[in-house]
């Protein structure tokens, strides 16, 4: 049966799979340091359309001005990440990401707002010391994605659009190479690659409330993790305080981005009551992530909520055309769903927005696998417990830049012999998963996991809330191994979500298992049967994927102590 299986072949020198600002930043390096190497992309959805980084509303954190340092934008990101960050990667980040602000415009032809005098403008964002949010209105995203796309195209890399990888294939403990998808085709596709880098982002969605774009699923650490991947703080998930409300439209969980609350936005629950006061008396809304979320979450349980089951974010007392300026962005999407932002309170609820944890990685991206990269949200221990508004798409540039610099010095490799047969195997596995087992609702399947994650693994957590997920993750497993989704290769609804819905279990079996492991409540991680952080959990949370094994080591305080 192996045989009868039509894969066609590719050979190339390095395979990224994902396209957001990682992604296309390591290509972007991959063609200044090994020029004429050969770079293939394979892209779930269109190359600069799809991805989070283009839905980035908010902007960049980098140091530029005087009064800034490099030390306090550390001290702002290790405070902020409850201390726990890899400090070497978050050192990185800081110090790397002005030279990636002056690339970004001066080689890739990005143009962020100014102040009169020419330089570059920054805003305040939560949880920071100084205003370093670099920022193209509230549209800073799309300002980097649209020109990491065209030099992209120009440099001649290899583009594999609506395609999905499946898994990593490994021989002789080394990754060679990927099986691909064409989902517009149907036809399965063997890369072989001296290396592979995972920038697929991470798997929030599958939380019933959610801000990352649709194909997200957590892709890239589920094949990680079948690759035999060591994980970190995989309980770490960031909640974004205000994610739109909008019915059961797949808009709801959609952003209103930190830079409004930067501003002057101000929160209010149901009855009016401006509540952040209660919670963080000195930043009220400007503080962290976590601590909003967290708020708001506390007043929607406690029946303080809107008619929504949400609370009120309110702009109306800044001046409307400050407003309409600055945030033309999100001011427009309100409008498209019938809310005016500028005049009247909007309905929002924190939002499941960013993995903290994922695949242990140095400050190159390379992972404990021979072969293997990974950067951007699919990478864990740059933000610790807790990531500042603005360090993500920083991360992702920066990182994804060292990982394709990396990446380039990657020398020959021997193909691997046995790779054809191995991807032959997976395509097996994958295709009879449309027509053997029993009939079932993937999508009914899918539902009950946003609401198992939003009610168990989410917002506040309980170790014996955790056990129960832990068990019905698992069950859920062995019920999605047994469902078939019947009907063609190309263009199967349910079978492209059967194949989401077990990459997106993999990955909540990860975080749910981490999140029992740490008995105390730190940044997004918040224990109501431990809800202390405590000195003695300054550790790191690691999961072997292979082993299952779970353990803990003390964080490597390199730079910086804890106060």
């Amino acid at each position: 049966m192996t045989a009868q299986v039509p894969i066609e072949e590719i050979e190339t020198g390095v395979l990224i799979v994902g396209a957001g600002g990682a992604g296309l930043m390591a290509a972007l390096h991959l063609d200044l340091q090994a020029p004429g190497l050969p770079v293939t992309i394979a892209v779930k959805g269109l190359l600069g359309q799809c991805g989070c980084t283009r839905m980035v509303q908010g902007g960049y954190n980098a140091v530029m001005r005087a009064g800034d340092s490099f030390d306090k934008h550390f001290l702002d990101t290790v405070r902020g990440g409850g201390w726990i960050n890899n400090q070497e990667l978050a050192w990185t980040l800081v110090r790397e990401a002005p030279e990636r602000i002056v690339e970004l415009e001066n080689r890739v032809g990005c143009l962020f707002d100014r102040n009169p005098d020419g330089t570059i403008h920054q805003k305040a964002f939560a949880g920071q010391s100084f205003d370093r949010t670099v920022h193209k209105g509230d549209l800073t995203g799309i300002e980097i994605m649209s020109n990491l796309r065209d030099y992209v195209i120009e440099s001649g890399a290899r583009v594999l659009e609506e395609t999905r990888a499946l898994d990593l294939l490994v021989d002789d403990g080394r990754v060679r190479g990927a099986l691909l998808l064409s989902m517009r085709e149907g036809r399965f596709i063997l890369v072989r690659a001296r290396a592979v880098l995972v920038a697929t982002g991470g798997g929030a969605t599958m939380y019933r409330i959610a801000s990352p774009s649709l194909e997200k699923s957590g892709d890239g650490m589920a094949m990680a993790a079948r690759a035999g991947a060591v994980f970190v703080d995989m309980e770490m998930l960031q909640f974004h305080p205000t994610g739109l409300l909008v019915g059961r439209s797949i808009a709801t969980g959609g952003l209103l981005e930190e830079g409004l609350r930067g501003a002057g936005a101000r929160l209010f629950n149901g009855r009016g009551d401006r509540y952040m006061a209660r919670y963080d008396a000195e930043r009220l809304e400007r503080a962290t992530r976590d601590v909003v979320s967290r708020a708001s979450f506390h007043e929607i349980r406690a029946g303080r909520g809107t008619p929504a089951g949400g609370v009120y974010l309110d702009v109306s007392h800044l001046a409307p055309g400050v407003v309409e300026r600055d945030f033309p962005g999100m001011v427009a999407r309100c409008r498209d769903y019938g809310f005016d932002l500028v005049h009247q309170p909007v309905e929002v609820s924190p939002s499941a927005h960013y993995q903290m944890g994922g695949v242990r990685i140095d400050r190159d991206g390379r992972t404990g696998i021979a072969g293997l990269f990974a950067a951007g949200e699919d990478a864990g221990g740059v933000h610790g417990a807790n990531r500042l508004g603005g360090n993500g798409v920083a991360d992702s540039i920066v990182f994804g830049a060292r990982a394709g610099g990396a990446l380039a010095g990657c020398g020959d490799v021997r193909a691997g012999a046995a790779i054809p047969t191995l991807a032959a195997e997976h395509a097996e596995y994958w295709s009879r998963s449309l027509l053997q087992g029993r009939a079932g609702d993937v999508f009914a399947m899918r539902e009950e996991l946003n609401n198992l994650m939003w009610n168990e693994v989410g917002i506040l957590r309980t170790g014996a809330g955790l056990k129960r997920a832990g068990d019905r993750l698992a069950e859920m497993a062995d019920e999605l191994a047994g469902l078939h989704t019947p009907g063609p290769l190309a263009w199967n609804a349910a079978w492209q979500e059967r194949m989401n819905l077990q990459n997106l279990i993999a990955t909540a079996r990860l975080m749910t298992a981490s999140a029992e492991a740490r008995t105390e409540s730190r940044g997004a991680h918040f224990r109501e049967d431990f809800p202390q952080p405590e000195d003695a959990w300054l550790r790191n949370v690691l999961i072997d994927s292979a082993s299952g094994k779970i353990w803990t080591e003390p964080v490597a305080f390199s730079r910086l102590r804890p106060e």
